[in-house]
């Protein structure tokens, strides 16, 4: 996801940041947190039953066009029964084949981004965040300091999670600061680690000033980023 020396930088920021604190700051770099199956269900169920009576509404009959392919001749045509079985069938063939059209091309990876909406990105990421938060925390020495910065680089999205102890402290403000400067280089389309680095010295400051440590950071967790 990011090279060495990306990963070199963020670790050398979290150390900055974390001298002269308790606190601990942890950076959890991810591709993408889900495949999201349901979007591409939800379009191509979407087309497959809007196409059809819309193609209908619009003029467009299942009998005419098995006649022009030569799947009809007029001599049947005169059979009601066999009509109605023929109609249903293709309107079933019709869409069962818009299902896996759609589903296929909603499968490619650059097309699933692309129509998946934001809000599903952000619920995602932030259940993926808050059980990483959750996996950290237990291990944690001090489960009141302690901050994640979970990054989603293909869905582009940011999530922070801090203690509550330390977020009743801070509030909302800085942690907003911090997840803007890391959205705001992705949104760019720039490498995000200045990004990263930006929100890591926002972090290691709110933590220096409610949670200050006058000897050297002896904290429990690697300062190098996390790939999952």
């Amino acid at each position: 996801m990011l090279s060495a020396l990306e990963e070199d930088r963020i670790e050398a920021a979290v150390a900055a940041a974390e001298e002269g604190t308790s606190g601990e700051i942890v950076v959890v770099l991810a591709s993408e947190v889900s495949h999201y199956p349901d979007v591409a269900l939800a379009y191509a169920a979407g087309v497959a039953l809007i196409v059809p009576p819309l193609a209908l509404a619009l003029g467009v009959h299942p009998l005419a066009m098995a006649t022009q392919a030569g799947l009809w001749t007029a001599a049947q045509s005169g059979a009601r029964e066999d009509q109605t079985s023929l109609a249903l069938t293709l309107y079933a063939a019709l869409q069962a084949a818009l299902f896996i059209a759609v589903f296929l091309i909603c499968e490619i990876t650059a097309v699933r981004r692309a129509l998946t909406p934001g809000v599903l990105k952000r619920h995602r990421v932030e259940r993926a965040a808050r059980q990483q938060f959750a996996a950290i925390s237990s291990r944690a020495q001090d489960s009141q300091t302690g901050v994640l910065l979970f990054i989603a680089l293909d869905d582009r999205q940011v999530r922070i999670e801090a203690a509550k102890g330390l977020h009743d402290k801070v509030g909302e403000t800085v942690w907003t600061r911090a997840a803007q400067a890391i959205g705001s280089a992705m949104k760019a389309g720039h490498d995000p680690t200045g990004g990263i680095i930006t929100a890591i010295e926002i972090c290691g400051a709110a933590l220096k000033e409610h949670y200050p440590q006058a000897g050297p950071h002896t904290g429990g967790f690697s300062n190098r980023p996390v790939e999952i």
